[in-house]
């Protein structure tokens, strides 16, 4: 199922994504017609249950369409939709049909939604009307909007593996998760170019110091797309409040690689990667906004630390040690952020 899903988000994005699309979302644009292809494949609802007329994928397939969609800059908020379609179904309400937003503060496309999913304490959700909104960016110039929610449709609950701040843990997961497809990206861009580009009578791919660049790019990508994946099999192994730990250090690296790869694949370009007609600074802008949404390696990890501390130094080492995604630590003491 994965490899289906897979494929054909990489099909979609292909043929309906691209460099134009993603300028003209950042003029303020609805991708609309992407968006029709992507309701008319289910994807939206492919977090929920099969039961509840979803695709059914686990978060583990959920973050690998995610890293689809980083590669391709995120042109739509099908990410966005998945998270809140999945929360609703799990507190019993029915997704609408139409784009549903995220919260009220920086909403990914917020001014488009019909109606938005907030959370009102201790696992309860509303689904309530947009009433208004006030446009606003990122540094990426995606749409982060502050919205005013309206009329309640409908209250739920949702299940105690979500804990008491599924948004706050599910976009981390899912930033963290884009930007490892879009560091993935400006990587290949850069070993493209490097390879192409030539100076001195030679590509530029043949010095060393080049070489020695991207391979550090290439260690950071794979170390990151780990902490994601690793992130998300904890999530389908525990549910998402007990893999706290595991999706903080996954936003961790991922801010981390942020600033690593874009440093590094910006000197292999040099001047042109900066340039408005290259598509470079479409990933590399993304990485740089990204990392700050959903906290930042800084709070995440001093969230991590003061979770340790307040285990003890004694249990730090069998903490990182005999922590795995598939163990069920239900019984355990907490160990997580």
């Amino acid at each position: 199922m994965r490899d289906i899903i897979l494929e054909q988000v990489e099909r979609l994005l292909a043929d309906r994504s691209g460099v134009a699309l993603l300028r003209r979302v950042e003029a303020g644009e609805w991708p609309a017609e992407l968006w029709g292809e992507v309701v008319a494949l289910g994807l939206p609802l492919a977090l929920v249950t099969e039961e509840a007329g979803g695709v059914g994928l686990s978060w583990g397939d959920a973050a690998a369409v995610w890293q689809v969609l980083g590669r391709f800059g995120a042109p739509v908020p099908l990410a966005e939709a998945m998270l809140a379609n999945a929360m609703l179904s799990a507190a019993g309400l029915e997704a609408p049909e139409d784009f549903v937003s995220l919260g009220t503060r920086a909403v990914p496309f917020g001014r488009f939604a019909v109606q938005v999913v907030t959370e009102e304490g201790a696992g309860r959700l509303a689904l309530r009307e947009r009433a208004s909104h006030v446009a606003g960016a990122n540094i990426a110039r995606e749409p982060r909007d502050a919205v005013t929610p309206g009329a309640t449709v409908g209250r739920g609950s949702l299940p105690n593996a979500w804990g008491a701040r599924p948004t706050r843990l599910g976009l981390a997961l899912l930033r963290a998760a884009l930007m490892s497809g879009a560091a993935r990206h400006a990587l290949a861009l850069a070993v493209d170019w490097a390879n192409t580009r030539v100076q001195f009578g030679r590509a530029i791919g043949k010095f060393q110091a080049i070489q020695q660049s991207l391979a550090v790019v290439a260690g950071d990508v794979a170390a990151l797309d780990v902490a994601v994946a690793t992130a998300a099999r904890a999530v389908d192994a525990r549910g998402l409040d007990a893999a706290a730990f595991e999706i903080g250090c996954a936003k961790v690296i991922a801010g981390e690689t942020a600033a690593s790869v874009a440093a590094r694949v910006h000197q292999v370009f040099a001047a042109i990667g900066i340039t408005e007609d290259h598509e470079l600074h479409h990933a590399t802008r993304r990485l740089w906004a990204w990392r700050d949404e959903a906290g930042s390696e800084v709070s995440w990890a001093a969230e991590i630390g003061r979770a340790a501390l307040a285990r003890g130094g004694a249990d730090l080492w069998p903490d990182i040690t005999a922590r795995d995604a598939e163990t069920d630590i239900a019984a355990r003491p907490a160990q997580g952020v």
